[in-house]
């Protein structure tokens, strides 16, 4: 069961402002990885990440061909190093959109003037320390 708990959504939600951007990795169809940083990631809901795409490069390409990511947490000073394995949705319009970008840091919508962004969540399947130990698992 994934639950991602008070503490954690704290972590998550302020990684930006505590200068813990997360990263994501995503997959190219040919196999190629793609690593990126995103200062827009939050919790969505107990077994779900969201984040704000507005770059519309190669991460957005491969989340639309294979969604299974992983986004990295790392936290120097709490020494805190967790990888959210999961699979990923994007939302170009609608409801979900709309609440994703109400919530999403300024600084990230101050990146995207013209709200051309979209909001990708991520249904969790897997929550492990850097050491490979799961935490939580669906």
């Amino acid at each position: 069961m994934i639950y991602i708990d008070d503490n954690l959504r704290n972590l998550i939600d302020h990684a930006l402002n505590d200068r813990c951007p997360m990263f994501i990795a995503t997959v190219a169809p040919d196999g190629e990885p793609q690593i990126s940083m995103r200062g827009s990631v939050l919790v969505f809901d107990r077994e779900t990440l969201a984040f704000w795409e507005r770059g519309w490069r190669m991460s957005a390409a491969n989340i639309e061909t294979n969604p299974k990511i992983v986004l990295f947490y790392r936290n120097p000073e709490k020494r805190i190093n967790l990888r959210f394995y999961g699979t990923a949705t994007m939302y170009r319009a609608g409801a979900i959109r709309e609440n994703v970008m109400s919530r999403t840091v300024q600084g990230e919508l101050d990146r995207d003037p013209e709200r051309t962004g979209a909001a990708v969540l991520v249904r969790l399947y897997r929550i492990n320390q850097i050491s490979g130990e799961v935490l939580q698992e669906r």
